[in-house]
């Protein structure tokens, strides 16, 4: 198949972390180089196995969180095919679906279908609820978040919490989390506009830590975001939905139902490079790396 031109774009923009989420920690990069010397063995004893005759360059384009977890991805697809190259356009205004159909990348990575592309799914994000440690609430029905999130509860006392007002923290409409939170909760447009508006994780988190009673804020953050935040003793807690702690096994079996998936949007075009990428992403290697950060297929 004839490749269409791509406007190629070396340059990928820096991942802004918070202080309690960084990927330079010792124990992920000990973590990280166990994945390169496995991913070396698997080259050297089997090297027809890892699409070592592919040649070319791949582009994949994005505007969310899983900008860390792909550069991974792609910096091991290239080391298991030394002849690609792995262009990445990751850009938070961008509109990567619109890049695929245009020819000016060839995969998309989005927690959305699209029903004209191809979708493979290589993981799930789970959707933690966060609120303030000192808020004693552990626990709320799916529809008791829903009710939250669209104003009909207006107080932490009915859902079992203390005598303060909740002060409703939204993300922006062109955010996916927003997307997939609403469409699952059935509160698509619903929320009120006075909800406080905060795009960037990090800012959230320190707005639900700094929002006391008796305005006591309430917020919803990819879980991976959440769990970092919690592990690292920051002042927050993560509800559990439906008498279900929001953990790994939970969402992977779908026991916690508040999740998205993460999926590569693709042409439905055949494409050697395309069917390489998405297979390494399934593949143990590249499952261990959506686990560094995200929640990886059932194994089958």
């Amino acid at each position: 198949m004839k490749n269409r031109p791509l406007d190629h774009n070396p340059t990928t923009p820096a991942l802004q972390h918070d202080l309690w989420h960084s990927r330079s920690s010792c124990p992920l990069a000990a973590h990280r180089l166990f994945l390169f010397i496995l991913l070396s063995i698997i080259l050297f004893l089997s090297p027809s196995a890892a699409w070592s005759q592919l040649a070319g360059t791949l582009s994949l384009a994005g505007n969310g969180p899983e900008q860390t977890t792909i550069e991974a991805m792609a910096q091991a697809f290239e080391k298991a095919n030394p002849r690609v190259y792995v262009d990445i356009l990751w850009e938070k205004d961008s509109n990567p679906l619109e890049l695929v159909q245009t020819g000016h990348a060839h995969i998309a990575i989005t927690g959305a279908a699209a029903r004209e592309l191809r979708a493979t799914q290589i993981g799930w994000d789970g959707i933690g609820i966060l609120v303030h440690f000192s808020n004693f609430t552990k626990d709320a029905t799916l529809q008791q978040v829903a009710d939250i999130f669209s104003g009909k509860i207006k107080e932490w006392s009915e859902v079992g919490g203390p005598e303060s007002r909740i002060l409703l923290i939204n993300r922006p409409d062109d955010l996916t989390i927003r997307k997939t939170f609403e469409s699952r909760l059935g509160i698509l447009g619903k929320t009120p506009q006075t909800a406080t508006m905060i795009a960037a994780d990090d800012m959230v988190v320190k707005t639900v830590v700094g929002t006391l009673p008796p305005l006591s804020a309430v917020a919803y953050v990819p879980l991976s975001t959440g769990r970092s935040a919690v592990s690292h003793g920051v002042a927050v807690r993560l509800l559990q939905i439906d008498h279900v702690e929001p953990e790994t096994p939970t969402v992977q079996d779908g026991r916690y139902s508040l999740r998205r998936p993460l999926l590569l949007l693709s042409p439905h075009d055949p494409n050697a490079l395309v069917d390489a990428f998405t297979d390494f992403a399934l593949s143990p290697i590249g499952q261990a790396i959506v686990g560094e950060t995200y929640v990886p297929m059932l194994s089958q």
